[in-house]
């Protein structure tokens, strides 16, 4: 118990997803005091220094009530109207919340298209990342008035599993209506037992999905699983706990009842990893030896420091930088097409817009998007 305690009161970034049940009721409204609970509870998260993310459902159940569509399965239009109803009012709900404990609220609207796409993902990755050193609270809907597939086929498990590997987390926490995952369904099988932790997601843990199926909204236990695969690659932890009391995070952190999904590694590790052998670079940038030093000492690659550029790459793709002589030095995301980078190459930051005409960012390379070779 301690130790898992422990592992959530040091985690440095948080994501927290909220499932649609435990947020509206059949009727489609508001449960008011569990929703003031639990933003009461992310603001001594966030007193305490922990960044958290919020993942929320309820869009869709919020905002068909107020367009008075009838109860049953909406068609996919009403879906998409009921969605944009109800995502004003939901981030109004959390605003208004959170705002009380002085804290900004800034809605993003993600498909799992733009973490996809390298260069929407890029920046997602940089809005977010923005959002949180300036302290604010980003809450993430998926963009369900758009995306189509989504809509049918999503679920917001794997968007917060895609957006704690975007932001490097260190947790992701599923609240929902189960406990964790148990090796048969708790409602049929009295033998049931739940899992406390887990570290390998085996063949016969997956199997399990299959008898745990929760029943809120589109996720279930097979989602669950999707999305504690996709954060144990990138190096986060996650837990399915129930969230149907208030104050669910008091509650996960005085009692534990959840599950634990333990990655190997952590969120820097896996990042540094999968740029550093996962990516087939598309280009070079040839650096001076004042350059390759500040990349040794753990800086960003800035344009004055490169002298050549070949290749065709975009902004988002993987580049080696090498140095005169022919030796790699590291590899990582450039920020700038190859076409622009040959325009600013050799010129100071304060020096970008006036030679591109907008005001791009100050690295070619950002630290956090480079590994040393």
């Amino acid at each position: 118990m301690s130790t898992q305690l422990d592992r959530l009161k040091n985690a440095k970034r948080v994501v927290v997803k909220v499932g649609s049940a435990l947020l509206v009721d059949k009727q489609g409204k508001l449960h008011e005091s569990w929703l003031t609970s639990l933003t009461d509870e992310v603001a001594a998260w966030r007193a305490r220094g922990q960044e958290v993310i919020l993942v929320s459902s309820g869009a869709v159940a919020l905002g068909r009530r107020y367009l008075g569509f009838k109860p049953g399965e909406l068609r996919l239009e009403e879906k998409q109207a009921a969605a944009a109803a109800g995502m004003i009012r939901l981030a109004h709900a959390y605003q208004e919340r959170l705002g009380a404990h002085g804290t900004s609220v800034a809605q993003i609207l993600l498909t799992l298209d733009d973490s996809e796409n390298r260069r929407r993902y890029l920046n997602a990755r940089s809005t977010l990342m923005t959002l949180l050193s300036v302290g604010a609270v980003p809450l993430i809907n998926e963009n369900d008035t758009v995306a189509t597939d989504e809509i049918r086929f999503g679920d917001n498990d794997r968007l917060a599993a895609r957006v704690a590997s975007m932001v490097s987390a260190d947790l992701l926490v599923l609240l929902s209506t189960i406990d964790g995952l148990y090796t048969a369904d708790p409602h049929k099988d009295p033998a049931a037992k739940k899992l406390s932790e887990i570290s390998e997601l085996t063949p016969e843990i997956e199997a399990m999905a299959g008898a745990s199926n929760s029943a809120d909204a589109r996720g279930g236990m097979v989602t669950k699983l999707v999305a504690a695969k996709l954060c144990m690659n990138s190096g986060c932890a996650m837990i399915i706990a129930d969230g149907r009391q208030d104050h669910p995070l008091t509650s996960l952190e005085r009692e534990g009842a959840c599950t634990w999904f333990l990655p190997s590694g952590n969120p820097q590790t896996a990042r540094k990893t999968w740029i550093g052998g996962s990516l087939q670079p598309a280009g070079v940038l040839i650096v001076d030896e004042g350059a390759a030093k500040a990349l040794g000492q753990g800086r960003s690659l800035l344009p004055a420091g490169i002298i050549d550029v070949t290749g065709g790459f975009q902004r988002g793709d993987a580049v080696t930088i090498r140095r005169r002589d022919g030796r790699d030095v590291a590899r990582g995301l450039v920020n700038y097409s190859a076409d622009d980078a040959r325009r600013i190459i050799g010129h100071k930051t304060d020096e970008i817009e006036g030679l591109l005409g907008y005001r791009g960012r100050d690295a070619m390379v950002h630290r956090d998007d480079l590994v040393i070779l």
